[in-house]
């Protein structure tokens, strides 16, 4: 069993067939196939089935792929490593966060580490928090910062919580304002048009619950869209919407309200593979994530505060 083995079928497995796998790995089929049949025989069982839809695993493909995943990662690990101690580069931090905090936390902690490391290789995914830790469990991912308060999270990570923010309400900041009091309620809100985001959003799940939970209908205006619209939608006079409180760092052309009955927040923490030692490069990268949080803390007033 070697590492390109692993390669092959982990593509087969991801794209459900030889031939996409193949393309994907710039290989021809046979040559594919052959170290797929390679790894059956060295392991002693079946890994994939084909049929007219494609490949599908078997039972020992379904247990070997998160090993294989992790064992190549691990591979990938000792060669930035040790390119690292030779001096050829000074390392690679992948970085993981949801589109709220791309927006805002994230691009103030990237500028920051690469003005001071710009020959560290940076790679940023940005998903929700449930594919972010899924990543993180692969070995895809060094580190993720996520919203998620599930518990199981903290079973298989170490998480360490960073911030505290509220969800504001904003509007354009070229029209009236919403209210003239300092904070307004969920009821209040349920009656103004409203930008909505994806379901793929925690945060929208946060806020329909909320709704339902008040016995509250919002009046929407604009369902499914991504951080950078709902934003962008909202000073431009559409409507208002629920965010976090990060996201109006740089925003001139919104207003924000903060929000009662209930006030609503959420915690942002940051997440890393307990059984994988940071390099040196991803140990820098976490200080400069808290240092960048403390900074937003003190900078953000009642919305925002270090988590304990």
């Amino acid at each position: 069993m070697n590492l390109e083995q692993l390669r092959s079928f982990i593509e087969v497995a991801r794209t459900g067939h030889f031939t996409n796998a193949a393309e994907e790995l710039h290989l021809a089929q046979p040559s594919l196939s052959r170290q797929i049949a390679a790894l059956e025989r060295d392991l002693g069982a079946p890994l994939l089935t084909r049929d007219r839809a494609g490949s599908r695993l078997t039972a020992a493909g379904e247990a070997l792929l998160p090993l294989a995943r992790r064992m190549l990662a691990d591979a990938d690990r000792v060669r930035h490593d040790l390119a690292e101690l030779a001096g050829l580069r000074r390392g690679r931090v992948r970085l993981g966060a949801t589109p709220t905090l791309c927006i805002s936390l994230v691009a103030e902690v990237l500028s920051t580490f690469h003005a001071a490391h710009p020959a560290i290789e940076l790679h940023l995914s940005e998903h929700g928090s449930r594919r972010l830790l899924d990543q993180l469990a692969a070995g895809e991912l060094d580190l993720a910062l996520i919203t998620t308060s599930d518990p199981a999270a903290a079973e298989r990570f170490a998480v360490g919580p960073l911030l505290v923010e509220e969800l504001v309400v904003v509007s354009a900041a070229s029209a009236p304002a919403v209210t003239t009091r300092s904070s307004i309620s969920l009821a209040e809100v349920a009656a103004l048009p409203q930008i909505v985001f994806s379901s793929t959003y925690d945060l929208r799940g946060a806020t329909d619950a909320a709704f339902a939970a008040a016995g509250l209908t919002p009046e929407v205006v604009l369902e499914g869209a991504e951080m950078d619209a709902v934003l962008r939608f909202a000073e431009r006079g559409l409507g208002v919407a629920i965010v976090p409180a990060m996201v109006l760092h740089d925003r001139a052309g919104l207003r924000s309200v903060r929000l009662r009955d209930p006030k609503l927040s959420r915690t942002i923490s940051l997440a890393r593979p307990v059984d994988v030692e940071p390099t040196a490069a991803v140990a820098v990268m976490q200080r400069t994530v808290a240092s960048t949080a403390r900074a937003f803390a003190a900078g953000a007033g009642a919305t925002m505060r270090l988590a304990s």
